[in-house]
């Protein structure tokens, strides 16, 4: 088949087009498999007392926003008593975990054993 204007004004584009397709694809690989994340870019470690401590200021945020909804008259009383008390026994047990971490810490701070 002789190489004609047509012939290159229907295969170019394809072979173009495969091109850029296979460029592409090399380029996507190499950033998933072979560069590797900065240790500087990946996010702090958090603790559990950091998760628990940001858990207990979560639900210290939610019952201040019940309490504020209540008040504008958008539950009804026993509705509002039930979540309160469902956050309030929430907190409660974060606060019972929060508590026990701190006792764990001070007597390895001591060089006692953790309970």
């Amino acid at each position: 088949m002789p190489f004609t204007l047509a012939y290159a004004a229907v295969v170019l584009p394809d072979a173009v087009m495969l091109s850029a397709c296979v460029v592409l694809t090399l380029a996507v690989l190499t950033f998933v498999f072979w560069i590797e994340p900065d240790e500087a870019d990946s996010a702090p470690h958090r603790s559990q007392l950091d998760q628990l401590l940001e858990r207990r200021d979560s639900i210290y945020d939610n019952l201040r926003d019940l309490k504020f909804e209540n008040r504008a008259g958008k539950y009804a009383e026993q509705d509002y008593e039930q979540m309160r008390d469902s956050l309030e026994s929430e907190a409660a047990q974060i606060l019972l975990e929060i508590e026990k971490r701190h006792w764990k810490m001070r007597l390895l701070w001591r060089g006692g054993t953790p309970l």
